[in-house]
Order: structure tokens, then C-alpha cells, then sequence
């Protein structure tokens, strides 16, 4: 298999997550490849107009998709690269409890969210009175701290590492990265990115409406997600059927062989979760990470 059917086969049977690293990618080369035959060219066109969120209502008006591909767009390569890692890291911890759906919906929802409050914030704020007629957003950021943010408000004491922090500080809760990275947003609203840093803030605000809300067993979302991932058909999972024969038949079991086998089951995974929150993923046997995959296989995530 060559480079390029490997590619299309991890895209076509991987997780929404992975198609979500996938797609911005593809995004990212497209935009970088096209700068350059312009550059060579001296074709005077700024394409990024189109795709990036306008903060001047009027402009956005004539260009109303902007709200969904800006959260696709980079431009920079440090901006995509810590993008990405970020929602590796995070958008993996996310599925250890919920669903593809819920994902892909925060991803999205996140984004809209922070995109919404970017206009009305340098359309109503005298500080951005000025510019907002010629500022544009873009990035993916809104959309990850609203999966950053809906993970700390689910599970605030899960710890993870963090490449050299974690090396000097040990393991950190999710919690204290997420309260510190909203700090450094709201601190950082008088600096050059000020729109970006709204932007963040405003998605981190749907990670915790949304994740606040499911909590206490209101998926207010529900509806949304469905139709989201039905219609964004491209992150769906193509799981791939396998049939196999036997000779010889299965014995069924009783009701209450199966009921004893799914309470242990039940059993093995809170405790393997208990263990996930009180001292991380890393901490898990091989053993232990192997039944925690096999329930996201088999069963699909806990709602």
C-alpha cells in the first residue's frame, strides 16, 4: 500500500478526531500550496478573505460561511502545529467518556461560539472601533478550548502530562490548564491578537454551558449533533464489516450469566476510569488500556 492509500484508508475508518486532524491539514497545504503559485505568479489576490471570519458585519453578511471555515483555516505552521496537538491530547480524552458525536458538535458548536462573540465584541467594544472594519479570525483554536473546557468540567482532577512542564512539575490536572489557559486569554485581549484571545474565550464559555448542562443529564444538543455528524458525512467512522463462519454453534447464555458479565464489566471500567482521574492515563497497565479500548470499540463511548 502506497503512501497516499494509507492516508485515504486512515481518513476513511478513522475516528472523527482523526478526520478532524485530517481535514485541517488538508486545509493548511491547500492554502500554503496556493500562496506560493500566486507569490510566483504575482497574481494580487488575497484568497483568505473568503474563507477567514470577517469582524465587519456588512462583509460578513456577503459571506456568511465564513463562520464554519474559519475554524478549519491556518495559515501559520506553529499556529497549526500547537493546534493540532492540542486537540489530539484533549480530543483523546474527550472520547474516553463521550461520544464521536458530542466531539465533533463541540468542535463546531465551540468555534461558532467563539466566532459570534469575535463580531459583536469588536463591533460593540470603542477599543476596536478602528479595525473592525479590516480584521479577520482564523484558526481552530475556539473550537479545541471548547473540548479543552468541556473535559475540565467533566473530569477537573484528571491528570495529565505535558511534554516539559510535566517534566518539572509532575503530572497537572486538566482543571488548572484550562483556568490557566482562559487567564492568559482574557489577560492577553490588549495585545496584537485580541481577537483571537475573544474568540478563545468565547469557546471555552460553550465548553462549559454545554459540559455544565450534561452533567446534570440535559443534552440540550442532542438534536444538533445528530444532524451535525449526518450531515458532515466526511467525520463519520466507515467501520469495515467482517463476517466470519463457524461449524459449530454458540451456546447462549442466561439472563443471568449475562446481566453477572456485564456488571463486572461495568465494574472493571469505573474502576480503570477512577484510576484514569487520580493519576492519569500514563498510570494504566497495558492490560487495562487494552479492555478500555476494547469498550470504545465494542460498546462505543459513555454518553
Amino acid at each position: 500500500m502506497n503512501i497516499w492509500e494509507e492516508l485515504k484508508s486512515t481518513f476513511k475508518h478513522g475516528s472523527v478526531l482523526t478526520r478532524l486532524i485530517y481535514v485541517n491539514l488538508a486545509v493548511f497545504l491547500a492554502v500554503r500550496i496556493l500562496h506560493v503559485f500566486l507569490f510566483l505568479f504575482k497574481v494580487d489576490f488575497d484568497f483568505l478573505q473568503w474563507l477567514a471570519l470577517p469582524s465587519d458585519i456588512s462583509q460578513l453578511a456577503s459571506r456568511p460561511w465564513t463562520l464554519v471555515t474559519y475554524m478549519f483555516l491556518h495559515f501559520d505552521f506553529l499556529h497549526i502545529l500547537m493546534n493540532l496537538l492540542w486537540l489530539y491530547w484533549f480530543g483523546k480524552i474527550f472520547l474516553m467518556y463521550f461520544d464521536e458525536q458530542k466531539l465533533f458538535g463541540t468542535y463546531v458548536a465551540g468555534g461558532i461560539t467563539g466566532g459570534v462573540l469575535y463580531v459583536l465584541a469588536f463591533n460593540f467594544f470603542p477599543a476596536f472601533a478602528e479595525i473592525a472594519h479590516q480584521t479577520i479570525l482564523l484558526g481552530a483554536s475556539a473550537s479545541i478550548i471548547a473540548i479543552v473546557v468541556a473535559a475540565a468540567v467533566y473530569v477537573p482532577n484528571l491528570s495529565v502530562n505535558l511534554l516539559l512542564i510535566s517534566s518539572i512539575f509532575g503530572p497537572i490536572k486538566i482543571v488548572w490548564i484550562a483556568l490557566f489557559s482562559l487567564l492568559i486569554y482574557f489577560l492577553s485581549i490588549t495585545g496584537s491578537n485580541a481577537g483571537g484571545n475573544i474568540a478563545h474565550l468565547g469557546g471555552a464559555l460553550w465548553g462549559f454551558i454545554y459540559m455544565s448542562q450534561l452533567k446534570h443529564g440535559r443534552d440540550f444538543m442532542k438534536g444538533f449533533n445528530r444532524f451535525l455528524f449526518s450531515f458532515g458525512s466526511w467525520f463519520q467512522s466507515r467501520k469495515t464489516m467482517r463476517v466470519s463462519y463457524r461449524r459449530k454453534s454458540v451456546q447462549r447464555m442466561s439472563d443471568r450469566e449475562y446481566n453477572l458479565k456485564k456488571k463486572t464489566e461495568k465494574e472493571n471500567i469505573n474502576t480503570i476510569l477512577d484510576k484514569i482521574s487520580k493519576t492519569g492515563y500514563d498510570s494504566l497497565s497495558k492490560h487495562e488500556k487494552e479492555i478500555l479500548f476494547k469498550m470504545g470499540s465494542n460498546k462505543g463511548r459513555p454518553n
